[in-house]
């Protein structure tokens, strides 16, 4: 067992007024499964790159371990993926590889197919087992839910839950509440740190939350009632010491006496007033503002929009996946879940338009108008203001869902290249939360995006209930939208 320690770290990138990190003092212990927590846009990234001495930054960080990120690049994917290990780890013995790709549930074939040709959730694992074979490293594991689907999520979940020693960034509770035995979170004022998994973490924010909100309610009370008191108090104070004048000298000594009482009474009340205020400023600065959304959806006149009927992609070897049959009805969730490479994201693309090779029937309602958030944001680069004029929606509400999805109005000015991964998500969310559609197809929107953001989409369509068609892999949020779940099956 050894510490990290992180004293006094303040870094802020070139050409910003702020700092992402201000005077930041912490200690993790190595052998922790730490998981990392905050909205999209507080540093959660830039953390994992300044403890691997990235950046330049004042204060200090010491550690007696290596640190090694996960994802990282493969030189050459082009070869068989048991080499692409062997070059990664020329100490590694096949046994050990076999051992940990067992533990992750991938077959041995996958070792003598090339890197190249694995889907994401293979590549993911095959680099985690990579990672956890180099002794003495200390892992940063950046999303690796991504490309995972809801049996990968728990097989790779319960693979960390016997490992030690690493940082986890997720934004999936589940995911997180079945590994990580501490949580670090990246709050709007500062860092805290907190035993137990994530759902401990929630627990006590929850409980503080609701705290703060309690003691605000009351100071804010207190400081009008003081407020009041010492406004009384000083015009008793006012008049009595005008009452001196044209009374008997022997009066005005006492009348004085009995002002300066009064003035000192209302000076008294004014520094508790001041002490109230000053504690109730101390409050409610880490609480997430998570406003609600809204949503246009429109009425279709037929009750059935989508219909399909031995339903399957096929790109000339073959069908991909085993036939389906499913119908979507006005006012339904439809989750469709399964393996990596079943074709979900395919589906979804020709059920929005897309001239896909396919068998089987589909059918869809006439004059149906779709709104569509795609997979990948990597495309989203220029001005914001630019891409909201070609979208064709109004750009004050554009902007409004966007300030509800936590982005500063100074983000509205940056090159859209600049955003983080979660930051490009929710541009396409908020352009398709703008949207009046009788049907959203939605391929994983929760990729890179923050668990409040999450809740918030949660609550999103338990209120509005539109007709929605998606791809997901985050379990709390299906079962929080009592999504239908189409699990699709490869051949």
């Amino acid at each position: 067992m050894s510490l990290i320690s992180v004293s006094n770290l303040t870094f802020g990138y070139d050409g910003s007024s702020e700092n992402v990190f201000e005077n930041v003092s912490l200690q993790i212990d190595t052998d922790w499964r730490l998981g990392l927590v905050g909205r999209n846009g507080r540093g959660k990234t830039t953390l994992l790159r300044l403890l691997q001495g990235k950046y330049e930054y004042r204060g200090g960080i010491s550690a007696s371990v290596a640190f090694n990120y996960f994802p990282f690049p493969v030189p050459d994917p082009a070869k068989n993926t048991i080499d692409v290990l062997e070059d990664l780890n020329p100490e590694l013995e096949s046994w050990q590889i076999y051992k940990e790709l067992s533990a992750l549930e991938v077959e041995d074939t996958v070792l003598y197919r090339p890197y190249a040709t694995l889907s994401g959730g293979e590549q993911n694992k095959v680099l985690l087992a990579t990672l956890f074979l180099r002794p003495g490293n200390f892992l940063l594991i950046d999303e690796p839910t991504n490309h995972l689907d809801l049996e990968g999520r728990r097989v790779v979940s319960e693979y960390l839950s016997r490992k030690r020693g690493f940082i986890l960034v997720s934004h999936d509770r589940a995911f997180l509440d079945g590994c990580t035995d501490h949580t670090l979170s990246i709050n709007r004022q500062d860092i805290q740190v907190t035993q137990g998994n994530f759902s401990v973490w929630w627990e006590n924010k929850a409980r503080r939350d609701a705290w703060e909100r309690a003691e605000n309610d009351r100071l804010r009370k207190e400081v009008n009632r003081l407020e009041e008191a010492a406004r009384r108090t000083a015009d008793w104070s006012d008049t009595t010491e005008a009452s001196k004048i044209g009374t008997h000298a022997a009066d005005r000594g006492f009348i004085g006496h009995k002002a300066a009482k009064m003035m000192k009474r209302a000076k008294s009340t004014e520094t508790r007033r001041y002490k109230a205020a000053e504690e109730k400023a101390g409050l409610l600065k880490n609480i997430e503002q998570a406003a609600d959304l809204k949503l246009y959806p429109l009425v279709h006149p037929q009750r059935r929009l989508v219909e399909a009927a031995g339903l399957s992609m096929d790109y000339g070897d073959g069908p991909i996946c085993k036939p389906i049959s499913f119908t979507v009805m006005q006012g339904d969730c439809v989750a469709l879940t399964g393996r990596n490479g079943a074709g979900k994201s395919s589906l979804l693309r020709l059920i929005a338009g897309q001239d896909l090779p396919h068998e089987g029937k589909l059918s869809l309602a006439s004059g149906l108008v779709l709104s569509v958030v795609p997979q990948d944001a990597s495309f989203l680069q220029g001005r914001l203001s630019d891409y909201i004029e070609s979208c064709g929606v109004d750009e004050s509400l554009f902007k409004a869902m966007l300030r509800k999805l936590d982005f500063s109005r100074t983000q509205f000015e940056k090159d859209m290249a600049e955003f983080s991964a979660g930051q490009k998500k929710k541009v396409l969310l908020a352009r398709s939360l703008c949207e009046a559609a009788h049907l959203y197809i939605w391929d994983e929107p929760l990729n890179y995006i923050d668990l409040f953001s999450r809740m918030q989409l949660e609550a999103l369509i338990k209120t509005y209930r539109p007709t929605l068609l998606l791809v997901e892999h985050d379990r709390e949020f299906l079962d929080g939208i009592e999504a239908q779940v189409v699990k699709l099956e490869r051949s």
